[in-house]
């Protein structure tokens, strides 16, 4: 039996290994990969999952490890940057996409229980395909990635809290009070926890750093332990996952403990999407086709304009509004879970399953070319999406005042460059795209505009003619070759400062006319080596550094300041 299982397990990997090696050769996501070959490995092509519970159970480790990883990001800071946008857009997305999808459902002529499944199963969204590729593309640290992951935590909470209600309801007559004494225990376990995470954790947290081993021993113990005592709990394990992950977030660990697990979680992963496409059933798919293809564009096209349109009467800028709707457009490893469970207490037939799971590969797939190539998808839509974007109060109006210099994008690097700027009294502007961000700088009195970089019209209310000097701390290459091109064409005199993490995307910048391209992580170590060059070996001067460095990072910490967990945070 063993052998049989590591015979299975063997091909699948050699199978996913070349056919995501062609993928990769087509530039395409590694993702469309796994689920190709769990097309070939299906029962309907080569046949070759048998230990089907063994794949599954390798893949619900994977799902584990994911929204363990999930909560390692998940600070308190963080839910509390993006709750208000949070709450407001996924509760709204999450009511209108029941509601639309319940009549287009019932049209179809299922009954009002299986409608009510399927409806339900389209709120929700993949967070293992959206954190996959927003950490891909290096976007968890953007704005639209913290509302993402922030709406993607409010789906999983609820889809889980649905999971517990219909169980205990189904089993038991008088499941009411089950059910809430349930959620009363894990809403008191999730508060204890978090007091011991808080007041314990860090304590021990200098022991289990000491071998880098147990740290990794102690995580996965940490975090496969909590998954189990919430599925006692009857919760699930993935919700105990997640729980561990956000527990573990406030240790100044968190970072080296996610890094050591991403591997891990990686190799799972592929056995998660190699079993979602070799579950896609054959046959009742011809009366399936139409219906999931009209449910598929109601995925592509109600849930990002939700979103879009709720993200715009809290103030925020087209572009946020965008990006996130068209993360959040495919379904859920919940959906699948949920129609399944309907099936199992006789709610639904089969057939409700059949087309979860054909709606599901659809969205999924495409969606994954959505986020990928969401910038590209931008430039075009731009002009059209304005209509959801409201002329904000939030946003400084045109002001008939010169500027010297405008700094685009004011977080981390760009709240330096202010302090500079009021030290030397130049006249500056400061633009960006975070409502939040200008609320702050305007009772700061900042002069400062709400507005995205990326917009063309946008900058040509800039006056950029006028300006001496361009500041830009966006590491993306395509909105600053925009700024480039844009200030270029009409002030060929100005000074033109961007940021890029990318040597190549630096010589690219340079090439387009950038007259210098900060670097941090290299210009740190240059720092840090013109010290020791000034000073020697002088340790009254180091250390008096040193107290500059702390008071600086004190005073970034009071501002919810982190420094970048991967190389391409925005703003």
């Amino acid at each position: 039996m063993a052998v049989s299982i590591f015979f299975e397990l063997s091909l699948i990997i050699v199978l996913a290994a070349i056919i995501t090696g062609i993928i990769r050769l087509l530039k395409q996501p590694s993702t469309i990969g796994y689920l190709i070959t769990g097309l070939l490995v299906s029962p309907y092509i080569f046949n070759v999952v048998k230990s089907t519970d063994t794949i599954s159970l390798f893949s619900e480790i994977g799902i584990a490890l994911l929204l363990f990883i999930v909560g390692l990001n998940l600070t308190p800071k963080v839910i509390k940057e993006v709750g208000p946008i949070v709450l407001l857009a996924g509760l709204g997305q999450i009511f209108f996409t029941f509601i639309i999808g319940f009549f287009i459902v019932k049209s179809f002529g299922f009954s009002l229980l299986a409608s009510g499944y399927i409806a339900m199963a389209l709120t929700f969204s993949s967070t293992i395909i959206i954190m996959k590729l927003l950490s891909d593309k290096r976007d968890l640290e953007t704005l639209y990635g913290k509302i993402s992951i922030g709406i993607l935590l409010l789906q999983d909470l609820i889809a889980v809290l649905l999971l517990v209600i219909i169980t205990s309801f189904s089993s038991n007559p008088g499941a009411g009070i089950i059910t809430v004494k349930t959620i009363i225990i894990g809403i008191a376990s999730f508060i204890g926890l978090i007091l011991i995470s808080k007041y314990l954790l860090p304590h021990l947290a200098t022991f289990f750093a000491r071998s880098q081993e147990y740290l990794f021993l102690f995580s996965i113990a940490w975090g496969f332990g909590l998954a189990v005592l919430f599925d006692y709990l009857n919760f699930s394990l993935e919700i105990g996952a997640l729980v561990a992950g956000v527990t573990l977030s406030m240790s100044p660990y968190h970072h080296e403990i996610s890094s050591k697990m991403r591997p891990l979680r990686d190799f799972f992963i592929i056995l998660f999407f190699v079993l979602l496409g070799s579950q896609l059933g054959f046959d009742n798919i011809n009366s399936l086709i139409i219906p999931s293809i009209i449910l598929s564009l109601f995925i592509f096209i109600i849930k990002p304009l939700t979103i879009l349109s709720f993200m715009g009467l809290y103030g925020h800028k087209k572009r946020n509004g965008f990006f996130t709707g068209l993360a959040l457009s495919q379904i859920s490893e919940f959906s699948f879970i949920l129609v399944a469970l309907g099936v199992k207490l006789g709610h639904i037939g089969s057939d409700a399953v059949s087309l979860i799971t054909l709606t599901g590969l659809i969205t999924i797939a495409l969606s994954t070319y959505f986020i990928i190539y969401s910038d590209n998808m931008y430039y075009y839509m731009s002009g059209i999406l304005s209509i959801f974007e409201r002329k904000s109060s939030k946003s400084t109006k045109q002001s008939s005042k010169k500027y010297d210099i405008i700094l685009f994008g004011y977080n981390r690097i760009g709240y330096d460059f202010v302090k500079t700027l009021q030290k030397l009294r130049n006249k500056f502007l400061v633009v960006d795209y975070n409502p939040d961000t200008i609320l702050k700088l305007n009772n700061k009195k900042v002069d400062c505009k709400y507005g995205d970089a990326d917009d063309s019209d946008f900058l040509d209310e800039l006056n950029l003619d006028k300006i001496k000097m361009a500041v830009s701390t966006i590491p993306h290459l395509e909105t600053n070759s925009l700024l480039i091109n844009k200030i270029k064409k009409i002030n060929k005199k100005a000074i033109i400062i961007v940021v890029s993490h990318d040597v190549d995307e630096a010589y690219e910048l340079y090439n387009m006319g950038a007259t210098y391209v900060l670097m941090p992580h290299f210009l740190g170590g240059r720092y840090v080596s013109t010290l020791i060059d000034k000073y020697g070996f002088d340790l009254g001067k180091f250390l008096n550094e040193k107290k500059k460095h702390i008071k600086h990072l004190k005073e970034r910490k009071e501002l919810a300041h982190e420094h970048p967990k991967t190389e391409a945070a925005r703003y």
